[in-house]
Order: C-alpha cells, then sequence, then structure tokens
C-alpha cells in the first residue's frame, strides 16, 4: 500500500504540519482559547494546503475543487478539536494535546482528500 503518492503526501504534509503547529502555538501563546487557535490555523493554512497537496500530492490544481478541500477540511477541523480536547483530558496542555492530534488528522487528511477532492 505504501506506494509514491503516499510519499509525496508524508513530505508535502511535513511541511504544511509545520506551518500550521506553529500557527497554531503561536495563537495560544497569544493567550487565545485552543479552539480559536485551531480555527486561525486552519484558516491559514487551507489555501496553502489545497495547492501543495493539489499540485505535489495529487498532481490536480484544479481551482474548482477547493470547496470540496474547505469540506474536507470543516470535517478535519471537528475532528482536530475533538482530539485536542480528549488528549487535553489526559495530558492537560494544550501544545502537547495539538501535537499529537496531528497524527489521526493526517491520516483523515489523506483519505478523505484522495477519495472526496482529488479523486481520478
Amino acid at each position: 500500500m505504501f506506494n509514491h503518492q503516499v510519499m509525496r503526501f508524508l513530505i508535502v504534509g511535513v511541511m504544511n504540519t509545520i506551518v500550521y503547529y506553529t500557527l497554531y502555538s503561536l495563537f495560544l501563546f497569544l493567550g487565545f482559547d485552543y479552539k480559536i487557535s485551531v480555527a486561525l490555523a486552519t484558516i491559514l493554512g487551507v489555501l496553502f494546503n489545497f495547492k501543495s497537496f493539489g499540485k505535489y500530492v495529487f498532481y490536480n490544481d484544479d481551482t474548482r475543487l477547493i470547496f470540496k478541500f474547505i469540506g474536507v477540511y470543516i470535517v478535519l477541523f471537528c475532528l482536530n478539536l475533538l482530539l485536542i480536547k480528549l488528549f487535553h483530558i489526559l495530558i492537560e496542555n494544550y501544545y502537547i494535546a495539538g501535537f499529537l492530534a496531528i497524527f489521526p488528522c493526517a491520516v483523515a487528511s489523506f483519505y478523505l482528500n484522495r477519495e472526496f477532492v482529488f479523486k481520478n
């Protein structure tokens, strides 16, 4: 199952994740609630992620897919909030909880984008 597309997703995803987590952490540091921090980091990352995933992972830069992509990111946003809340209950640290939520959200992102946005 491990193929070139998965490898490209991992490479691009690491870059996108660094941008997202840096923004998320910055907003937490500035005193924003974790929900607002997730929302702002997600909103700022959507266009960047759309272009990078579309062009480099799925070889599809059709801008008409942006609405499907936003739909997927709404689902990922909700999943991320839920996971951060659950991890925070266990760890009581929003920085670590947000970091741990990255991994299941990345897996969900790959499958949702592959199946619903950039489907061949």
